[in-house]
């Protein structure tokens, strides 16, 4: 009988599990399916050109940087002096998986824009502040005593609160204000597991504290040996996305100059700076989720800690690394043009995406490559203001009533 009410709950719930698969990726499928027959065609810019001919030249002295072309008065030729009249538009369907990509670029590319950009600055900047807010030296035991015992009071006021907001849950007033309460209690949760941590290296036990103590020490060193190399990236990433990018014409290819340079030293040298600056820039946007979920209060906090995180959290991780990788690629495809020009990549990021009807103007525009310069902009004026303090205690934790 046992087995028969368990097997028929667990069923019930896969039922419903099912259905709402089926219903949202049936939804998710009609508007795909509609967006896709009306505006899913890209226009491309072309100009019929036409020129003189003349007979093939027995020598070419004629011709030189100021007489480039065809004929005796010719400073141009026809793709230069051609009027606006000769240009026509040819439009064309782009392929749905093309088109799926295009959709998801775009919702990948608002986050990327806001991660990426916050990540980019606070990913070195954050190692390089732990070192300056390290902890100098060990503390007494007695100092131990007092801070642990504040540490307790603390955690008992938390258990207090989660035990109220059960008594709620369970007698089914989840509101609002619940919510809210729940956000504010996993936030302490997780304030209170860092106060402890930090406790800990400052007041190593057992037999191997002084182990201990060398390895945190050594730890932090590490913190800033990354953080300034991270620094370094950083800063050439910016660098390149403006006098690359945003200026028109570019100043310079830059890294693309590198990659092409490393790679005449040694033909895999290029390609292994250019993965790395790619996944530095994936780490970066993971780095800026990690920094906004914990300080805002209305994005769910899904943090991810060695040996202590939580199935959801890694859900919510992956599902947040293959939304933005889209958008890394075409960030990439985009700011290293010049480097991966003639790669299926950059005809269909660099091409087919920013030809596409009603999203080619994001990319005409530069929008997101704006939005991750001004969020790299705040995010390193904020550090520089208040990255080196200290936190402090937040005081007696109370419920919003």
């Amino acid at each position: 009988m046992f087995l028969f009410v368990l097997f028929r709950s667990v069923w019930k719930r896969i039922k419903g599990a099912l259905l709402w698969v089926i219903t949202t990726a049936i939804v998710i499928g009609l508007l795909l399916g509609i967006l896709y027959g009306l505006v899913g065609k890209v226009d491309f810019t072309v100009r019929h050109l036409s020129s003189s001919t003349t007979t093939f030249p027995s020598t070419f002295t004629a011709y030189s940087r100021n007489q480039p072309c065809i004929g005796s008065a010719s400073h141009q030729c026809s793709a230069y002096s051609a009027s606006t009249a000769s240009e026509k538009t040819w439009t064309m369907h782009a392929t749905f998986p093309e088109y799926v990509v295009a959709l998801a670029t775009i919702v990948g590319s608002v986050l990327f824009s806001i991660f990426g950009g916050v990540g980019i600055a606070c990913l070195p900047l954050g190692l390089i502040f732990s070192f300056i807010r390290r902890p100098k030296a060990v503390i007494t035991r007695s100092q131990y005593i007092k801070e642990a015992t504040e540490l307790g009071k603390k955690a008992k006021e938390l258990r207090e609160a989660a035990d109220a907001l059960h008594q709620e849950e369970r007698s089914g007033s989840k509101g609002r204000k619940w919510r809210k309460n729940v956000k504010a209690v996993e936030k302490e949760l997780l304030l209170l597991e860092d106060d402890v941590k930090a406790l800990e290296e400052v007041y190593p036990q057992g037999e191997k504290a002084e182990t201990s103590w060398a390895l945190t020490v050594i730890g932090y060193l590490a913190k800033l040996v990354l953080g300034v190399l991270g620094l370094i990236v950083s800063v050439a990433w910016v660098t390149h996305i403006v006098i690359y990018l945003l200026i028109d014409p570019p100043l310079s290819a830059f890294l693309n100059e590198v990659f092409i340079k490393l790679d005449n030293l040694w033909g895999l040298l290029g390609t292994a700076a250019f993965a790395f600056f790619c996944f530095y820039l994936l780490v970066a946007t993971i780095a800026g989720a990690m920094m906004l979920g914990l300080r805002l209060v209305f994005i769910t906090i899904h943090p991810m800690k060695w040996g202590a995180t939580l199935m959801n959290s890694f859900l919510f991780n992956v599902g947040l690394i293959l939304l933005c990788s889209i958008s890394v690629i075409q960030f990439c495809a985009t700011a290293f043009g010049y480097y991966a020009q003639a790669t299926a990549a950059q005809e269909i990021f660099g091409h087919t995406l920013q030809s596409l009807r009603g999203i080619k103007y994001l990319y005409k525009y530069n929008v997101f490559q704006i939005a991750f310069v001004a969020f790299a902009g705040l995010t390193f004026v904020y550090y520089i203001a208040f990255g080196w303090r200290r936190r402090k205690p937040s005081g007696r934790f109370q419920l919003s009533s």
